[in-house]
Protein backbone atom coordinates (compact mmCIF):
# COMPACT_ATOMS: atom_id res chain seq x y z
CA UNK A 1 0.00 0.00 0.00
CA UNK A 2 1.24 3.46 -1.09
CA UNK A 3 1.79 6.64 0.98
CA UNK A 4 -1.50 8.94 -0.39
CA UNK A 5 -0.29 11.75 -2.58
CA UNK A 6 -1.28 14.99 -1.53
CA UNK A 7 -2.09 17.33 -4.26
CA UNK A 8 -1.36 20.95 -4.83
CA UNK A 9 -4.81 22.79 -4.58
CA UNK A 10 -5.00 20.27 -0.97
CA UNK A 11 -1.44 21.68 -0.17
CA UNK A 12 -2.79 25.14 -0.78
CA UNK A 13 -5.07 24.08 1.79
CA UNK A 14 -2.76 23.06 4.30
CA UNK A 15 -1.23 26.30 4.17
CA UNK A 16 -4.74 28.03 5.03
CA UNK A 17 -4.27 26.07 8.54
CA UNK A 18 -1.21 28.89 9.36
CA UNK A 19 -3.93 31.44 9.39
CA UNK A 20 -5.40 30.37 12.52
CA UNK A 21 -2.25 30.43 14.72
CA UNK A 22 -1.37 33.78 13.12
CA UNK A 23 -4.82 35.04 13.57
CA UNK A 24 -4.43 34.14 17.66
CA UNK A 25 -1.24 35.57 17.94
CA UNK A 26 -2.40 38.96 16.58
CA UNK A 27 -5.85 38.76 19.04
CA UNK A 28 -3.11 38.77 21.80
CA UNK A 29 -1.27 41.43 20.64
CA UNK A 30 2.17 39.24 18.77
CA UNK A 31 3.04 41.08 15.71
CA UNK A 32 5.00 38.16 14.24
CA UNK A 33 3.53 37.73 10.51
CA UNK A 34 6.64 38.65 9.05
CA UNK A 35 8.60 36.43 11.04
CA UNK A 36 5.63 33.66 10.38
CA UNK A 37 5.75 34.30 6.82
CA UNK A 38 9.73 34.35 6.07
CA UNK A 39 10.12 31.30 8.06
CA UNK A 40 7.04 29.11 6.16
CA UNK A 41 8.50 30.82 3.31
CA UNK A 42 12.04 29.43 3.54
CA UNK A 43 10.48 25.77 5.24
CA UNK A 44 8.79 25.24 1.62
CA UNK A 45 11.24 26.88 -0.25
CA UNK A 46 14.43 24.69 1.37
CA UNK A 47 12.23 21.25 1.54
CA UNK A 48 11.74 21.96 -2.26
CA UNK A 49 15.33 22.09 -3.29
CA UNK A 50 16.42 18.94 -0.78
CA UNK A 51 13.31 16.89 -2.04
CA UNK A 52 14.65 17.51 -5.92
CA UNK A 53 18.51 17.07 -4.93
CA UNK A 54 17.54 13.62 -2.84
CA UNK A 55 15.59 12.34 -5.71
CA UNK A 56 18.31 12.92 -7.61
CA UNK A 57 20.72 11.17 -5.03
CA UNK A 58 18.60 8.61 -4.50
CA UNK A 59 18.71 7.54 -8.10
CA UNK A 60 22.10 8.22 -8.33
CA UNK A 61 23.46 6.35 -5.43
CA UNK A 62 27.10 7.24 -6.21
CA UNK A 63 29.50 6.68 -2.77
CA UNK A 64 30.78 10.02 -3.35
CA UNK A 65 27.70 12.04 -3.94
CA UNK A 66 26.19 10.38 -0.51
CA UNK A 67 28.94 11.06 1.40
CA UNK A 68 29.49 14.75 0.49
CA UNK A 69 25.91 15.43 1.45
CA UNK A 70 26.64 13.96 4.59
CA UNK A 71 29.51 16.34 4.99
CA UNK A 72 27.33 19.31 3.98
CA UNK A 73 25.12 18.12 6.91
CA UNK A 74 27.78 18.10 9.15
CA UNK A 75 29.55 21.56 8.32
CA UNK A 76 25.88 23.69 8.68
CA UNK A 77 25.25 21.53 11.80
CA UNK A 78 28.51 22.81 13.29
CA UNK A 79 28.44 26.42 12.62
CA UNK A 80 24.31 26.57 13.58
CA UNK A 81 25.49 25.00 17.23
CA UNK A 82 28.18 27.27 18.35
CA UNK A 83 25.97 30.07 16.95
CA UNK A 84 23.32 29.01 18.60
CA UNK A 85 25.37 27.96 21.81
CA UNK A 86 26.82 32.13 21.88
CA UNK A 87 30.85 30.77 21.44
CA UNK A 88 32.85 32.20 18.27
CA UNK A 89 33.16 29.84 15.36
CA UNK A 90 36.58 30.58 14.49
CA UNK A 91 37.66 29.32 17.91
CA UNK A 92 35.21 26.48 18.27
CA UNK A 93 34.95 25.21 14.68
CA UNK A 94 37.27 22.54 14.18
CA UNK A 95 36.48 20.87 18.09
CA UNK A 96 33.17 20.56 17.24
CA UNK A 97 33.48 19.25 13.70
CA UNK A 98 35.39 16.90 15.10
CA UNK A 99 33.04 15.61 18.04
CA UNK A 100 30.02 15.39 15.80
CA UNK A 101 31.51 13.98 12.91
CA UNK A 102 32.66 11.42 14.91
CA UNK A 103 29.50 10.22 16.79
CA UNK A 104 27.35 10.44 14.08
CA UNK A 105 29.31 8.78 11.63
CA UNK A 106 30.00 6.14 14.23
CA UNK A 107 26.37 5.55 14.92
CA UNK A 108 25.21 5.62 11.29
CA UNK A 109 27.97 3.14 10.30
CA UNK A 110 27.28 0.54 13.18
CA UNK A 111 23.58 1.06 12.73
CA UNK A 112 23.90 0.55 8.90
CA UNK A 113 26.54 -2.07 8.81
CA UNK A 114 25.87 -4.02 11.30
CA UNK A 115 22.22 -4.19 12.34
CA UNK A 116 20.30 -3.00 8.76
CA UNK A 117 22.78 -4.63 6.10
CA UNK A 118 21.86 -3.01 3.25
CA UNK A 119 23.22 -4.29 -0.17
CA UNK A 120 25.46 -1.42 -0.29
CA UNK A 121 26.47 -0.05 3.05
CA UNK A 122 26.38 3.35 1.44
CA UNK A 123 22.85 3.43 -0.38
CA UNK A 124 21.10 6.97 0.08
CA UNK A 125 18.01 5.66 1.35
CA UNK A 126 19.43 4.39 4.64
CA UNK A 127 22.57 6.95 5.33
CA UNK A 128 21.42 9.94 4.26
CA UNK A 129 17.97 9.90 6.06
CA UNK A 130 19.33 8.10 9.39
CA UNK A 131 22.06 10.31 9.60
CA UNK A 132 20.11 13.25 9.72
CA UNK A 133 17.96 12.49 11.83
CA UNK A 134 20.82 11.52 14.75
CA UNK A 135 22.42 14.85 13.75
CA UNK A 136 19.66 16.82 14.02
CA UNK A 137 19.26 15.12 17.53
CA UNK A 138 22.58 15.91 18.61
CA UNK A 139 22.69 18.96 17.39
CA UNK A 140 20.30 20.29 19.97
CA UNK A 141 21.87 18.66 22.75
CA UNK A 142 25.43 20.42 21.41
CA UNK A 143 23.46 23.15 21.84
CA UNK A 144 22.72 23.01 25.34
CA UNK A 145 25.86 21.71 26.43
CA UNK A 146 28.00 24.12 25.41
CA UNK A 147 25.61 26.97 26.14
CA UNK A 148 25.41 25.75 29.72
CA UNK A 149 28.66 25.04 30.39
CA UNK A 150 29.80 28.09 29.35
CA UNK A 151 26.73 30.52 31.27
CA UNK A 152 27.44 28.24 34.12
CA UNK A 153 31.16 29.06 34.10
CA UNK A 154 30.88 32.94 33.39
CA UNK A 155 27.86 32.67 36.52
CA UNK A 156 29.72 30.98 38.74
CA UNK A 157 33.69 32.42 38.14
CA UNK A 158 34.32 33.13 41.56
CA UNK A 159 33.56 29.60 42.96
CA UNK A 160 35.85 28.34 39.76
CA UNK A 161 38.63 30.81 40.71
CA UNK A 162 38.84 29.41 44.60
CA UNK A 163 38.84 25.69 43.58
CA UNK A 164 41.98 26.48 41.48
CA UNK A 165 43.24 28.36 44.31
CA UNK A 166 42.39 25.59 46.80
CA UNK A 167 44.55 23.95 44.27
CA UNK A 168 42.22 22.06 42.09
CA UNK A 169 43.07 21.36 38.12
CA UNK A 170 41.30 22.89 35.81
CA UNK A 171 39.39 19.81 35.42
CA UNK A 172 38.54 19.29 38.89
CA UNK A 173 37.23 22.63 38.95
CA UNK A 174 35.15 22.83 35.67
CA UNK A 175 33.62 19.13 36.52
CA UNK A 176 30.38 20.11 38.38
CA UNK A 177 29.76 22.43 35.69
CA UNK A 178 30.46 19.77 33.15
CA UNK A 179 28.54 17.23 34.27
CA UNK A 180 25.05 19.44 34.75
CA UNK A 181 25.70 20.65 31.07
CA UNK A 182 26.09 17.03 29.92
CA UNK A 183 22.84 16.04 32.00
CA UNK A 184 20.80 18.92 30.33
CA UNK A 185 21.96 18.03 27.24
CA UNK A 186 20.74 13.82 27.16
CA UNK A 187 17.50 14.80 29.65
CA UNK A 188 15.26 15.65 26.66
CA UNK A 189 16.34 11.87 24.66
CA UNK A 190 16.31 9.76 27.80
CA UNK A 191 12.52 11.97 28.53
CA UNK A 192 11.55 11.29 25.21
CA UNK A 193 12.43 7.17 25.34
CA UNK A 194 11.08 7.03 28.22
CA UNK A 195 7.71 8.16 26.94
CA UNK A 196 7.98 6.89 24.08
CA UNK A 197 4.77 5.11 22.48
CA UNK A 198 2.62 6.03 25.18
CA UNK A 199 2.73 10.08 25.01
CA UNK A 200 3.09 9.92 21.52
CA UNK A 201 3.72 8.32 18.14
CA UNK A 202 7.55 9.72 17.30
CA UNK A 203 7.97 10.86 13.71
CA UNK A 204 9.83 8.16 12.09
CA UNK A 205 7.72 5.21 13.00
CA UNK A 206 4.92 7.56 11.65
CA UNK A 207 5.85 8.16 8.39
CA UNK A 208 6.91 4.62 8.20
CA UNK A 209 3.27 3.39 8.78
CA UNK A 210 2.02 5.66 6.57
CA UNK A 211 4.56 4.54 3.76
CA UNK A 212 3.38 1.32 3.87
CA UNK A 213 5.81 -0.45 6.44
CA UNK A 214 4.22 -2.95 9.18
CA UNK A 215 3.91 -1.44 12.54
CA UNK A 216 6.51 -4.25 14.18
CA UNK A 217 9.08 -2.72 11.57
CA UNK A 218 8.52 0.67 12.06
CA UNK A 219 8.91 -0.18 15.91
CA UNK A 220 12.33 -1.82 15.68
CA UNK A 221 13.55 1.27 13.18
CA UNK A 222 12.35 3.43 15.94
CA UNK A 223 14.29 2.13 18.72
CA UNK A 224 17.22 1.72 16.71
CA UNK A 225 17.27 5.24 15.83
CA UNK A 226 16.70 6.26 19.63
CA UNK A 227 19.42 4.72 20.68
CA UNK A 228 21.81 5.92 18.19
CA UNK A 229 20.39 9.56 19.00
CA UNK A 230 21.38 8.62 22.29
CA UNK A 231 24.38 7.23 21.93
CA UNK A 232 25.64 10.31 19.20
CA UNK A 233 24.31 12.81 21.49
CA UNK A 234 26.25 11.81 24.79
CA UNK A 235 29.38 10.71 22.84
CA UNK A 236 28.92 14.16 20.46
CA UNK A 237 28.75 16.38 24.00
CA UNK A 238 31.32 14.89 26.14
CA UNK A 239 34.21 15.17 23.42
CA UNK A 240 32.96 18.60 22.23
CA UNK A 241 32.89 19.92 25.52
CA UNK A 242 36.62 18.28 26.51
CA UNK A 243 37.98 19.84 23.17
CA UNK A 244 36.99 22.99 24.09
CA UNK A 245 38.37 23.37 27.22
CA UNK A 246 42.14 23.74 25.60
CA UNK A 247 40.71 26.25 23.49
CA UNK A 248 38.35 28.50 26.02
CA UNK A 249 40.75 29.13 28.87
CA UNK A 250 44.53 30.43 28.44
CA UNK A 251 47.71 29.35 30.66
CA UNK A 252 46.21 30.88 33.74
CA UNK A 253 43.22 28.67 33.37
CA UNK A 254 41.08 31.63 33.23
CA UNK A 255 38.32 31.97 30.56
CA UNK A 256 39.08 33.71 27.97
CA UNK A 257 36.75 36.55 27.14
CA UNK A 258 37.50 37.14 23.15
CA UNK A 259 35.44 33.40 22.96
CA UNK A 260 32.29 33.83 23.74
CA UNK A 261 29.92 35.74 21.14
CA UNK A 262 28.71 38.83 23.20
CA UNK A 263 24.93 39.32 22.73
Amino acid sequence: METLDIALPRMALLYGLCLLPWLLLWLIGLRLSRDIGISILRMSIQLALVGIYLKMLFDLNHPWLNGLWILVMLLVADLSILRRAGLKARYFVLATFMAIASSILFSTAYLVILVIQPTHFYDARYIVPLAGMILGNCLQGNVIALERFYSALRKNENEYATFLMLGATRWEAVRPYFREAVKAAINPTIAGMATMGLVSLPGMMTGQILGGSEPWLAVKYQIAIMICIFTSTTIACIINLKLSLNIAFNEFDVLRDEVIDKP
